[in-house]
């Protein structure tokens, strides 16, 4: 059986590269053209782990600009085309559209399935499943629960697998993920736009988390017990009904993923009439929360030492900033005026180098490492 994927991105690439390693003929489609034919000569140039490697390895495998070809050739054909945010917080499907239209375009796809791996709108599947039934396709939605820089990590452990819709190769989707996974998979069935609605609540639930953590540290410190965060947050979370993951003091939720689908949530509810929502709320606290973070730490730097960060991506490691709190935190000290020292990877730096120098030039320097920097600093860690 060979299955496609449309959008080699982050994500596309990695569970691509899993479905190879797990036995299937694959072929994935992506807009760019260098990229494309990196992938074909088995070279990439990632910061996720062990997908160079797999690369490298796979045999059954082969990329394509040519979404057809990729519709054409495979019985299964996910898509993980990007879905960029709306002004209101909901997701632009208009590409996954698009790819849709390439079907259409497509003669013989009677008994395909089509597998929307993509944040999408509740009620998006629903509506692709309408435009396809004329054509024999079923529509599935198949998210996955990944972070950025640990995503082969988390396909092959993830808690639970997500599969909307119902159709013929249903059983082919749970023997995929039980080739992936390295254990046995819990799979949900239910309805596409059921499935649509759990991405969206399960994050929504992490951000909500996240900031209770923030919002018991901010009252802890607030009454002067700053030095028992950690212990009251671990009683908390030591009550089995509340449990200890994503339950510490620290920075806001960030990243290209919780802080969208909150706003998507919450964009979904107030469609719905839902005026006063946990979405809205945890997404203006984690606004709030920043602001805390930026006048607690120039309170607490009382001999006006310069700041120094140990990285200003997302997350360590990685090279993305989108909706970074730790770079927040950043450009919030230096419109402070406060002088500050970045120790992070090139690949970050280079993103901002060139604008930050313009804005902040007395104010910033870029570090690869600790050998320059100064010994009186004040470090940036919670």
């Amino acid at each position: 059986m060979k299955i496609g994927v449309i959008g080699a991105g982050r994500l596309g690439i990695c569970f691509a590269l899993l479905l190879e390693q797990a036995g299937y003929d694959v072929i994935v489609s992506d807009i760019r053209d260098v990229y494309v034919s990196q992938l074909n000569d088995r070279r990439i140039e990632t910061n996720e782990p062990e997908v160079e490697e797999l690369l490298k390895k796979a045999k059954n495998f082969k990329a394509t600009t040519d979404n057809k070809e990729v519709i054409e050739e495979c019985d299964i054909i996910y898509t993980l085309v990007a879905t960029p945010s709306l002004d209101d917080g909901s997701y632009d499907v208009s590409s996954v559209w698009k790819v849709i239209d390439d079907v259409k375009q497509v003669g013989g796809v009677d008994g395909k399935s089509f597998v929307v791996g993509c944040t999408t709108n509740p009620g998006d599947c629903k509506e692709f499943q309408d435009a396809l039934s004329d054509f024999g396709i079923d529509v599935y939605y198949n998210p996955e629960f990944i972070a950025q820089g640990s995503i082969i990590k988390d396909l092959e452990n993830a808690d639970m697998v997500l599969v909307g819709g119902y159709g013929h190769h249903i059983p082919v989707i749970e023997e995929i993920y039980k080739k992936i996974q390295v254990k046995e998979p819990s799979i949900h069935f239910m309805s596409t736009t059921a499935a649509e609605l759990v991405k969206l609540a399960v994050n929504c639930y992490l951000t909500t988390k996240i900031s209770y953590a923030n919002m018991v540290g901010e009252v802890m410190i607030l009454s002067g017990m700053e030095d028992e965060i950690d212990n009251v947050l671990g009683a908390i979370g030591a009550d089995s009904r509340v449990g200890s993951k994503y339950l510490k003091y620290g920075y806001g939720f960030g990243g290209p993923c919780l802080p969208r689908d909150n706003r998507a949530f919450a964009a979904c509810a107030n469609k719905l009439g839902m005026k006063y929502n946990l979405g809205e709320t945890t997404d203006n606290f984690n606004n709030e929360h920043a602001k805390f973070l930026k006048d607690y730490f120039i309170k607490q730097n009382k001999d006006n030492l310069p700041f120094c960060f140990d990285y200003i991506s997302y997350k360590e490691g990685t090279d993305i900033l989108t909706e970074s709190q730790q770079y927040r935190l950043c450009l919030d000290l230096l419109d402070s005026g406060c002088k500050v020292y970045v120790i992070e990877q090139e690949c970050v730096v280079e993103q901002i180098y060139d604008e930050l120098h313009t804005k902040y030039p007395s104010h910033i320097t870029f570090l690869y490492g600790e050998e320059y920097l100064p010994q009186n600093v004040y470090r940036i860690r919670l």
